[in-house]
């Protein structure tokens, strides 16, 4: 059965990697401007041990109980080689304030900041986990925002550009921390090229307060060569790669 799941994921992955690979240079991007996070929430840590015997470094997680279980699988398995220390983990979640603390302590990125409330307890758990050797830099941040002001799908309402400063500004100053950029979401049956449109134009308006290049975390198995024709920096791809969801998640 390994055997069987290590060449359905290598296949997966080449393919993922050569339609990523054709959209950075239909959009007429360098190589390696894209980053592909594989998105193994719901997944065995079994599934990531394999993966990064292919080359993954980053993967993306969206609950704090079920990431931080599977960190500490993943570096049992690793330990004594330094493959751990390669491996970078990115909550894509959203985060309740009273797991700010946990996540730091396992979370390379985290992809769903949305309030300065959530900045300031993500500092405090981060830069408590660099005082205590748990983290080795501090936590990138990226400030999503909501397309349509849904406040059920989180996000910051792009359509309150003082309120996204406010938030990016707080991420940007915050210790422990360090702004990354933006991420979003299409709205539910909104068109891709759309939404990418306005995430990007966003983006460059906020660039303009920062000196750091910001990124952008945006598209996933269904929409990422619109996404990366509009500027993403990072795209999250679980279905394309993992395959459909398990009926029943660890």
């Amino acid at each position: 059965m390994t055997e069987d799941r290590e060449a359905e994921l290598r296949a997966s992955l080449e393919a993922l990697r050569s339609r990523l690979d054709d959209a950075v240079r239909a959009a007429g991007r360098a190589d390696g401007d894209v980053e592909l996070l594989p998105v193994t929430k719901f997944f065995p840590a079994s599934d990531v041990i394999l993966l990064r015997g292919m080359g993954c470094e980053a993967f993306g997680e969206s609950r704090e109980q079920e990431a931080s279980r599977k960190a500490v699988e993943v570096a049992e398995h690793f330990a004594g080689d330094g493959t751990t220390a390669a491996i970078r983990w990115h909550m894509i979640g959203r985060i309740q304030r009273n797991k700010a603390k946990a996540v730091a302590s396992w979370a390379y990125a985290a992809h769903s900041v949305d309030g300065i409330a959530l900045i300031r307890a993500l500092g405090r758990g981060a830069t408590e986990a660099l005082a205590d050797g748990r983290r080795a830099e501090p936590m990138f941040v990226y400030v999503q925002l909501s397309l349509d002001g849904d406040p059920d799908r989180g996000g910051v309402d792009i359509g309150d550009p003082a309120l996204v400063d406010e938030v990016c500004a707080a991420a940007n100053s915050t210790e422990g921390l360090r702004f990354a950029g933006l991420m979003a979401i299409p709205p539910l049956g909104a068109a891709a090229e759309e939404s990418f449109v306005r995430l990007a134009a966003e983006r460059e308006r906020v660039q303009a307060d920062h000196q750091q290049r910001l990124g952008l975390s945006a598209g996933m198995s269904g929409d990422l060569e619109t996404a990366v024709r509009h500027g993403s920096t990072c795209v999250r791809v679980g279905t394309a790669l993992m395959g459909q969801r398990p009926l029943t998640s660890p």
